[in-house]
C-alpha cells in the first residue's frame, strides 16, 4: 500500500473534529469532510450519526437506519446535538465565516450563496471549517460579512464552539486567551513560514508545531476501498 496523499491526510483531520463528540448529529459539507465523517463513524466515532440531508440517518454506505423528520433535526441543531463542517469564502482571526458577498454588501463586488443558516449553526451548535485552498483571500483579517459568528462576536452564545478549522496546509484551532486561531498541525511537506505566507493575519504559532496525525493502515484502507473508492478526495486536494 502506498504512503497517504495530502488528500488522505485532510481526511484524517476532517474525521478527527468529530472525536469525542459522542451521539451528535453530523453535518459535513463537502467531498473531504464528507468521507471524513464516514471515516469517524467507522473507527473512533461509533455513535456519531449521518443523516442523507432530507429526513433519513443513514450507515456509512447511505443505507437507513433511522427517520430524522424536519422538525427533529431543528431540535438537534438550536439544542447543540449536531456538528457541521461548512466552507468558507472568508474566515478571520476569531473564526468569523463569510458566505454571503465580496466586498460592501450594499454593493458587493461578488455574489455568493447567502448567510444561509450559518448564524444558526455557529450559534447553536459546534461548526468547524474546512478550507481545500488555504489562501490570504480566504484567511482574511476581517470577513467582509459576518455570515458564520466567530469568538469574538459569540458571548452568551450556549453552545458555540469552533473545534477546528481545516485546509490543505494544516490543522487549526483557538485554544489561545483570546480565542484567535491558531496553527495547530501542519500537514506533511508544508512549512510554518509557507502557512503563515499564505495567511491574512497573524497566527499563533506554538515553539513546536505538530505533524498532522497519519492514517493508520486500517483507516488507508477504509478510505480507498470503502468510504471513497472511486477516488473523489482528489477532486478536492489533489496532492
Amino acid at each position: 500500500m502506498t504512503g497517504p496523499t495530502r488528500a488522505e491526510y485532510c481526511v484524517i483531520a476532517c474525521a478527527e473534529a468529530w472525536r469525542d463528540d459522542g451521539e451528535v448529529l453530523a453535518s459535513p459539507m463537502g467531498l473531504i469532510p464528507s468521507i471524513g465523517a464516514r471515516l469517524a463513524r467507522l473507527t473512533f466515532a461509533p455513535d456519531l450519526l449521518l443523516t442523507d440531508g432530507e429526513a433519513l440517518l443513514v450507515r456509512p454506505d447511505g443505507t437507513p437506519e433511522g427517520w430524522l423528520p424536519y422538525r427533529e433535526h431543528l431540535a438537534w441543531v438550536t439544542g447543540g446535538r449536531r456538528h457541521v463542517m461548512m466552507g468558507a469564502s472568508q474566515i478571520d482571526r476569531f473564526g468569523n465565516q463569510n458566505i454571503s458577498c465580496i466586498g460592501d454588501w450594499e454593493h458587493p463586488r461578488r455574489q455568493l450563496l447567502g448567510v444561509r443558516g450559518a448564524p444558526v449553526n455557529t450559534l447553536n451548535n459546534p461548526t468547524s471549517y474546512w478550507i481545500p485552498r488555504h489562501s490570504r483571500r480566504v484567511f482574511v483579517d476581517r470577513v467582509d460579512m459576518v455570515c458564520g459568528v466567530g469568538y469574538d462576536r459569540a458571548d452568551g452564545a450556549r453552545y458555540h464552539r469552533i473545534p477546528r478549522v481545516v485546509s490543505d496546509l494544516g490543522v487549526f484551532d483557538f485554544a489561545t486567551p483570546d480565542h484567535s486561531m491558531r496553527l495547530a498541525s501542519l500537514h506533511p511537506g508544508v512549512t510554518v513560514d509557507q502557512v503563515g505566507e499564505a495567511t491574512g493575519f497573524e497566527l499563533t504559532v506554538p515553539d513546536e508545531v505538530p505533524a498532522t496525525r497519519e492514517p493508520t493502515g486500517e483507516e488507508l484502507r477504509l478510505i480507498r476501498e470503502v468510504v471513497d473508492p472511486a477516488g473523489t478526495r482528489a477532486r478536492e486536494v489533489a496532492a
